[in-house]
């Protein structure tokens, strides 16, 4: 991955960065990618986004390689994982690299809350701008009105991922938030603060899934993770008229994920929950199974206070990078760092804030407002 911040690089060289520093990492060289999955732009976007990318890195023409293009918003990372897993199983495809980039951060604040409003109007609805901040204060009044969690507690959500960050040298938030620094940031939204909202940045980040036949015949002993399983669902783009719980997908795409790797809540040691807001974390930690659902909001003020003074990784292993509110959010990147986190997690690389003997993970990445849910379990593999 390459750094996050305000680069004002394009996202198609922060991508072809983060793909470079990938092959690196895992010993790979290009002419061996022969599967390739791209996830759209915001700031830069192309038409075929997959078959623009692999013709600027010389990928194309070349008769022997797939290219694809996901757009499943925030959950393309995660979706890309899982179909990378799908082509070498089912389209003889021996290498797949799934990449993402974005410059959020470096477009204008007006033409960046122009173009976002686009992806998620409902046509005929009564949304204010920011689209995207009020269609889930929505959802997250909802929550409040239907199970009872509280202002605070949603606020608590942006503490936590602030103080785990702050254990991430990438990290862009370096200082954990106080709650009432929370609260008194700028109102977005009815019960949505400005440090409630993901964190724009600019970014780019890549990933390479090998079959197992390939790292064995080219003596790659690089440690890696193995896909145990994957799950997805689909809801609305926005939110319904009434909202219920027929809208939401992530619980639906979790238990496809278990169900599909034989595991349950309790053989994970790592979870990389999508935050694009405290409503969705909150939705998050109760679809996982974490607790019951509608009492996500205790879940979070219960560990908000275990956690106001020094903690190990083990007590809160949610997002130890800091998540889209605190680590950075460019676009449809940061399920990309959920991935790379449970990577680090998963092979003791996560200096000062590892989770000790940590061997299985949770991924989940979120597209528009609840409306794609993309989940995948990780398990620590030994090099070949």
């Amino acid at each position: 991955m390459t750094p996050v911040g305000k680069l004002s690089t394009r996202p198609t060289l922060l991508m072809r960065r983060a793909l470079e520093l990938a092959l690196a990492r895992a010993g790979i060289a290009l002419r061996q990618v022969d599967g390739l999955i791209a996830i759209p732009s915001l700031a830069d976007p192309h038409f075929m986004e997959a078959h623009y990318f692999a013709t600027q890195t010389g990928l194309l023409p070349r008769k022997d390689v797939i290219v694809r293009t996901i757009d499943t918003g925030g959950a393309g990372p995660v979706t890309g994982l899982i179909e990378a897993a799908r082509m070498i199983e089912h389209q003889a495809c021996q290498v797949v690299a799934v990449v993402a980039g974005d410059a959020v951060s470096s477009l204008p604040k007006e033409e960046f809350l122009r173009r976002a409003d686009q992806t998620c109007r409902d046509p005929e609805g009564e949304l204010k701008s920011p689209v995207i901040v009020h269609a889930y204060d929505r959802v997250a009044r909802w929550q409040m009105d239907t199970y009872g969690i509280t202002r605070e507690q949603l606020a608590m959500c942006s503490v936590l991922m602030s103080r785990q960050a702050h254990r991430h040298p990438l990290a862009l938030t370096r200082t954990p938030h106080a709650l009432a620094q929370v609260l008194d940031s700028p109102r977005m939204a009815p019960v949505t603060h400005l440090l409630e909202c993901a964190r724009r940045a600019d970014g780019g980040a890549a990933i390479v899934v090998a079959s197992s036949d390939f790292l064995k015949q080219n003596q790659i002993h690089t440690r890696g993770l193995r896909i145990l399983g994957g799950g997805e669902c689909s809801g609305p783009l926005y939110p319904p008229p009434v909202i219920d719980e027929d809208m939401f997908s992530c619980e639906e795409a979790c238990a496809a994920a278990y169900q599909a790797s034989g595991l349950g809540v309790r053989d994970i040691d790592f979870f990389g929950l999508y935050d694009c807001y405290p409503i969705c974390l909150i939705r998050a930690i109760e679809a996982v199974g974490i607790c019951a659902k509608g009492e996500g909001g205790a879940w979070v003020q219960a560990k908000f206070e275990q956690t106001e003074q020094d903690y190990a990784p083990p007590s809160f292993p949610i997002n130890t990078h800091g998540g889209l509110l605190a680590f950075g959010a460019p676009w449809e990147v940061p399920a990309m760092y959920n991935i790379i986190e449970a990577f680090d997690q998963l092979t003791h690389r996560a200096e000062g804030r590892q989770i000790p003997n940590a061997r299985r993970a949770l991924v989940y990445g979120n597209g528009g407002v609840f409306s794609a849910s993309a989940v995948a379990i990780l398990e620590n593999m030994p090099p070949f």
